[in-house]
């Protein structure tokens, strides 16, 4: 059913935008109530408005805490029109009927991002404006609602277009939009209040963007986030869902580091990644431990892409390129690819926890952060200085491996890795085969393992092809047989207290 706009209640703390459509209302006849510091806007524009306090015969009280929350003024939101009862009652009591609601909310993310004085914060909870919204909302069927100033534009065209007339189905589209708007201010305040604990699980992201397809082409997919905080695209197609997945995991690994480092990422594994004095000897080291497993990957560096590296890189094929910095002239031959995505890195993700949905629920956790917990040498000797170096290298790249998960280390360039096998021994073979395959020398390589030895085979057969040096959590039942094994053959053995499972 089709209504025309007769009156409007407007509060806002977001202003901009707002002129044509107060101007088109007061153009039309439109009956404007108001107060505060939006009343008197719309006064400085020249126009009519009526003071919300001339409806509630109650001045704004408490500190502005209450001026709307008024039998008057919820009375004419959520009247029936098509109910005697409501409209004999609104007759009575004096209540004008109100057509359209523009209102906004405090802003409490944005406080709460700013400061922490508890003080400023509460006082950014707003109160009236949700009601006010939930209840137009309620009453779409009589009712227009505009939570939000993003949907400026669109009301000021439907105005122009239609004369102040609005269809059930827009009313009820802008409803569900302003239902959207209190729930995410609700879970911003409710996560305010329980950090850490809650009865339900709480997210709310916004800015969604739909992807080209999900992990398949027959398989939709949406990301909700601003990822303008994290990267500025300077070249290249959109982020597929996939690349998105891959971005992350190259992310992920390469806070690890503070010295220079490079990395190659396929499928969320990272099949190459190299430390080295430069940028252009890192990436030279990370291609080398699996230039097969380069090809279509996601690269990532924690230092300045220049010429020489850029023309190295140049030479294969891959889907995307993260770095803090490039320089003017890198840039130019990077780019000479049009589908080449490129990101330069403004800061890291500060999410402190990760999900995933699965079953009928959600899983929460922390996230896995550090490398080991202890540094309790357990083997036949202590490790030299070359070889605690590479172990901790090691480690944290084994942590960023699927599980079971094996890295073989040397020099602090990954040389060979066994990843998501169904026995620690097989991505131990795996690994194996990857060196041997690149014509790596495995002596006086090191190990590391993302879970405890369940037996001494996987220190056998590394010992069996060269390494020297082994750096796992512990915790097997049979641990004193790996131990055992290092000490009758003079190897190194760590153990970390850490566990690092990756599924």
């Amino acid at each position: 059913m089709n209504k025309k706009i007769q009156s409007a209640l407007i509060s806002v703390f977001y202003k901009d935008g707002l002129e044509n459509i107060v101007q088109l209302l007061a153009d039309n006849g439109v009956i404007i109530y108001s107060t505060g510091g939006t009343q008197t806007f719309i006064e400085k524009l020249g126009l009519k408005v009526v003071p919300v306090e001339d409806l509630t015969t109650y001045p704004s009280i408490l500190g502005g805490r209450v001026k709307t929350l008024h039998p008057s003024v919820f009375g004419g939101i959520l009247g029936k029109r098509d109910d005697n009862t409501h409209v004999q009652e609104m007759k009575q009591y004096n209540i004008p009927e109100i057509d359209l609601v523009i209102v906004d909310l405090y802003p409490f993310e944005e406080t709460v991002a700013t400061t922490t004085d508890e003080k400023s914060i509460i006082e950014k909870i707003d109160i009236g404006g949700p009601s006010m919204i939930r209840g137009a909302a309620k009453n779409f069927k009589d009712v227009v609602v505009i939570a939000a100033k993003k949907d400026y534009p669109e009301l000021e065209q439907l105005l122009k277009d239609q004369n102040t007339t609005t269809t059930l189905e827009q009313r009820k589209s802008f409803a569900a939009k302003a239902f959207e708007v209190v729930a995410h201010y609700d879970v911003a305040i409710a996560k305010y209040f329980n950090p850490s604990e809650s009865l339900y699980f709480l997210e709310s992201i916004t800015n969604p963007k739909a992807m080209r397809y999900g992990e398949n082409p027959h398989q939709s997919g949406v990301f909700y986030g601003d990822l303008t905080k994290l990267f500025d695209q300077l070249n290249g197609k959109e982020l597929s869902y996939n690349n998105l997945v891959d971005v992350d995991a190259a992310m992920q690994l390469i806070k690890e580091f503070s010295e220079t480092t490079f990395a190659i990422i396929k499928h969320t594994n990272v099949c190459g990644v190299a430390q080295r004095p430069t940028v252009k000897e890192s990436w030279d080291a990370a291609l080398a431990g699996d230039p097969e497993s380069a090809f279509g990957g996601v690269l990532v560096c924690n230092g300045t892409i220049n010429k020489a590296t850029a023309d190295a890189i140049n030479e294969i094929f891959f889907e995307v390129l993260i770095a803090p910095a490039f320089d003017s002239d890198a840039l130019a031959v990077l780019k000479s690819k049009k589908n080449r995505i490129l990101l330069q890195l403004k800061s890291q993700p500060a999410a402190s926890e990760q999900y995933k949905s699965l079953l009928n629920g959600v899983l929460i956790q922390g996230i896995d952060e550090g490398n080991y917990t202890e540094w309790k040498e357990t083997g036949g000797r202590e490790t030299t200085d070359t070889e605690k170096a590479d172990l901790g290298f090691a480690n944290l790249v084994c942590k960023h491996l699927k599980s079971n998960a094996i890295a073989l280390v040397k020099n602090k360039q990954l040389i060979g890795k066994g990843c998501g096998q169904t026995s620690r021994i097989d991505s131990l073979r795996q690994a194996v085969e990857k060196a041997k395959q690149f014509k790596f020398d495995l002596t006086a390589a090191v190990m590391a393992s993302d879970a405890f030895f369940p037996f001494n085979d996987c220190v056998q057969l590394g010992h069996e092809a060269g390494i020297t040096a082994f750096i796992q959590p512990g915790g097997s039942i049979r641990d004193n047989d790996s131990i055992e094994y290092c000490k009758k053959n003079n190897l190194a053995m760590v153990i970390t207290g850490m566990r690092h499972f990756k599924h």
